[in-house]
């Protein structure tokens, strides 16, 4: 296995499914609650810089290369795509609005 460091970026709608994250979870469990759970998210996010290959395919998104990976955490799968030199963090889909046809479209996400 490669344990080479990639940089980690991430797209505008993962940024803003995150800034989502948070409103919900000011709203549902109070400043704390929110901020523990983001920072959950952005712990993950930054590990990948080394930690890319830990977590498994896509089943939703599935290529030869296995370049569409996923994390999930609690009810929410956080999706990436290992690109030649660098990790594109692509959207955080919540379980109740996660589709396959969303999970699909994120190939179309330009980091």
């Amino acid at each position: 296995m490669d344990t080479s460091k990639l940089k980690v970026v991430v797209s505008e709608q993962y940024s803003y499914d995150l800034k989502n994250i948070f409103q919900y979870g000011l709203e549902t469990f109070g400043y704390a609650g929110a901020y523990s759970f983001y920072d959950n998210i952005e712990r993950l996010v930054a590990n990948l810089e080394s930690e890319y290959f830990m977590y498994p395919e896509c089943r939703f998104r599935t290529t030869k290369s296995k370049m569409y990976r996923n994390i999930i955490l609690e009810s929410y799968l956080i999706i990436y795509r290992i690109a030649p030199v660098r990790i594109e963090v692509l959207r955080v889909f919540h379980s109740s609005i996660c589709t396959t046809s969303r999970i699909r479209l994120v190939r179309k996400i330009k980091v």
